[in-house]
């Protein structure tokens, strides 16, 4: 049998795992609850990893071989420590011969343009940017993590959302539709509920109310629309600054790419972005192409075993 490589997909809210022969064929694939890299959770992470990647080995009729490389992309692994302690606990799971971990971001510019120059909008649970310049630069904007940054993703307009309904129910804003959606989707029944309701939410439980912003906001709420605005101007606002960095300016022709579940191909807030980056960064060209990081992950993992591509 040929080598096996997997590569992996570590989100906020979702994993996503594929397995791969050295040929680059697809032979399996897998997905789990999300496993980004946050303190302390180092092993939960591994552990939703290691078990996604047998789901997809199982899949694929390969449970029983090691793969020789695995490439993870992770949401929260951008820091080298961060990194680094992830690399030790999937090497302890002795899951692949060889482990390799990456920021999230980087595996999803492989995806989206190789070696190639190119800015990459990530804007999921969270946000970010990573370019590389014509030079072969790498730099990023954003990935600060929830509590500091990640404008535009969806815990950050979690946050928002419900600090707009918050506003509303004290009358220092007008009524909004938000917020009969918020507290259906928390599940509650007074926006006082709201507060215990945030105190225990994860950032998934957060992320899942950028959805009601964009449903509310396309049935006519104007302070929805204003809040999806404004993510999508804190959105373009990564990829000007790194057009300014690596392209000479934003007016510098500059391949870009959208990914991560808010920014999905027709998704509103996608449509948002893409007509702000007309004039915020109108060097901008924009890629068609679905960005599909964990495909971009296996491509390093082929990358790494000696395989061009």
């Amino acid at each position: 049998m040929t080598a096996l490589v997997v590569g992996i997909d570590a989100g906020g809210s979702k994993t996503r795992v594929m397995v791969a022969d050295e040929t680059g064929a697809v032979l399996g694939s897998a997905d789990a609850e999300g496993s980004a890299v946050r303190p302390g959770e180092v092993d939960r992470a591994a552990d939703v990893m290691a078990r996604a990647m047998r789901e997809a080995l199982a899949s694929a009729g390969v449970g029983r071989v090691r793969p020789q490389v695995l490439c993870v992309g992770a949401a929260g692994a951008g820091r080298e420590h961060h990194r680094q302690a992830l690399v030790e606990a999937l090497t302890a799971r002795e899951l692949a011969a060889d482990v390799v971990v990456h920021a999230d971001a980087l595996v999803a510019l492989d995806d989206a343009f190789g070696d190639g120059p190119g800015l990459l909008l990530v804007a999921g649970t969270g946000s970010v940017a990573f370019g590389r310049g014509p030079t072969g630069i790498i730099d990023r904007c954003g990935g600060w993590g929830p509590i500091c940054g990640d404008e535009g993703g969806g815990v950050w307009i979690g946050r928002r959302v419900l600090s707009v309904v918050t506003a509303a129910a004290d009358g220092r804003e007008p009524e909004t539709a938000l917020t009969g959606a918020v507290l259906t989707t928390a599940g509650v029944n007074e926006p006082t509920d709201l507060i215990d309701w945030a105190a225990a939410a994860t950032p998934a439980m957060l992320a899942a109310l950028a959805p009601v912003l964009v449903r509310v906001a396309e049935s006519g709420d104007r302070r929805a629309a204003a809040l999806l605005g404004l993510a999508a101007e804190e959105l373009a606002l990564h990829l000007r600054t790194l057009a300014r960095r690596l392209f000479v300016d934003e007016r510098s022709s500059c391949p870009v790419a959208l990914a991560g579940g808010l920014l999905a191909p027709g998704a509103p807030l996608r449509k948002r972005v893409e007509q702000r980056l007309r004039s915020a960064v109108p060097g901008a060209q924009l890629l068609a192409e679905e960005v599909v990081p964990v495909r971009g992950a296996v491509r390093a993992a082929l990358r790494y075993l000696g395989v061009p591509g």
